[in-house]
């Protein structure tokens, strides 16, 4: 059974998805601060949480910020939906999706499932290697190497790097990237281009000069092979 850690400073909201997860099948652990988010995290395994960002105490991008340092499960950020700013910055500090205030049930299920699915290797690829310069990508120790230093990625930064990797020189739209990885229809407008970015500040030794993934533009995306 999945463990999901729901935290929001609407009480509503908590009782509602606590009741929609459990009849889903999983076992829901809620938090009211950002600074229980931290204390459970520490304590228990789980599988992925539900932010609010309007959290007392700490708010949840700090939270984000700090659960980073330690832990790399999936982060799926309730927002109010009414500064489109606070939804960016919540990819670039760490936060794998979002979805805004008022949602459908329905919708934050298909998320939820989707971001399991990658985490948790449901349908899992036979384990490779893979290396492009200095990178090295262990997919069955889900670890990244740069210089044979470890690099922390998030899970949606690592699956976008290992496709991008699996496919050397070939260049992918933002759109292509987003299907391909989320494995659903593009939704959030920039998501690709911030994990990007995030990327680049992990991989690059110079991130504004990019060795390894560049763009090409009006096109998309790519990983340089031979570099």
């Amino acid at each position: 059974m999945y463990r999901i850690l729901v935290c929001d400073d609407e009480k509503e909201i908590v009782s509602s998805l606590t009741a929609c997860l459990t009849a889903e099948g999983y076992q829901v652990v809620t938090a009211r601060t950002g600074w229980e988010v931290l204390n459970i995290l520490s304590k228990q395994h789980i599988h992925l949480a539900l932010l609010g960002t309007k959290l007392p105490g700490l708010d949840g991008l700090t939270t984000v910020t700090r659960l980073r340092q330690m832990h790399d499960l999936p982060v799926i950020l309730l927002t109010s939906g009414t500064d489109s700013t606070e939804n960016i910055l919540g990819l670039t500090i760490g936060a794998d999706d979002y979805i805004t205030k008022p949602f459908q049930q329905a919708e934050l299920l298909v998320r939820i499932r989707c971001h399991l699915r990658r985490y948790l290797h449901l349908s899992p690829p036979s384990p490779e290697t893979l290396t492009v310069g200095d990178i090295t990508l262990d997919d069955d120790a889900r670890a990244v190497t740069v210089n044979d230093e470890p690099v922390s990625l998030t899970p949606l930064e690592y699956d976008i790097l290992k496709f991008l990797m699996q496919h050397p020189c070939k260049v992918f739209s933002p759109q292509e990237i987003y299907r391909r990885v989320w494995r659903e229809p593009p939704a959030a407008e920039n998501s690709v281009a911030v994990h990007i970015r995030h990327i680049r500040e992990k991989i690059e030794v110079d991130p504004s000069n990019p060795r390894y993934v560049t763009v090409v533009w009006g096109k998309g995306y790519k990983i340089e092979a031979g570099v």
